[in-house]
């Protein structure tokens, strides 16, 4: 700001309020807008979610067309964000705004992948293998490191070699159930996207 002159400073502030009083006068292209954006979404089909960029956990809208079927494959084309969802009223951030680059994005990962010890290539695996391999991981280090009692034999029923981060984007039901999943196994390093 320091590099506008006085001239300057002037012209912008005309400017803007030369541009503001039109469209209070009604030269403004908002009717025009949603008219062209009632016709583009006429035919698509609308879907509520949650953006999964931060812990705001904004509402957003996803529009789509097709069917499933060979000829139309559904895709999703338009991202807005939600004026029903109390938490952002419709508004979104510029990630969350870009959203459908998100989608389309060829390096998108879209399945679990598996890197052996010592490799340096990734392999393609199940939902139901990647699963596994973590609950079997996960089982076979709380056997290995559970604390039933203390040194002064209080019952403590701790399990401190493993931690969870949780995601914010979740309704309070499942967080709620997360964090009871999390302290039944006996979890102290527990936390959430949202406060982190």
């Amino acid at each position: 700001m320091s590099a506008v002159t006085r001239r300057q400073f002037l012209k912008i502030t005309g400017t803007t309020l030369v541009g503001s009083s039109l469209a209070l006068m009604g030269f403004s292209p908002g009717p025009a807008l949603a008219e062209v954006r009632q016709f583009k979404l006429a035919r698509a089909t609308e879907t509520r979610n949650t953006c999964p960029y931060c812990s705001v956990a904004c509402g957003v809208l996803m529009y789509g067309l097709g069917d499933g079927a060979k000829n139309a494959r559904a895709s999703i084309f338009h991202i807005e964000g939600d004026p029903d969802h109390p938490v952002n009223r419709g508004t979104l951030c510029p990630k969350g705004a870009a959203l459908v680059d998100f989608i389309h994005s060829e390096s998108r990962l879209k399945h679990p992948e598996y890197r052996a010890p010592g490799s340096d290539t990734w392999q393609r695996i199940s939902w139901d293998e990647a699963l596994d391999r973590i609950t079997g991981l996960m089982k076979a280090d709380r056997d290995a490191n559970f604390t039933a009692t203390n040194a002064d034999g209080l019952t403590v029923n701790r399990w401190l070699t493993t931690g969870m981060l949780a995601a914010s984007a979740s309704s309070n039901e499942v967080g709620y159930l997360t964090h009871k999943v999390a302290r039944s196994l006996g979890l102290l390093a527990f936390d959430n996207q949202a406060r982190v």
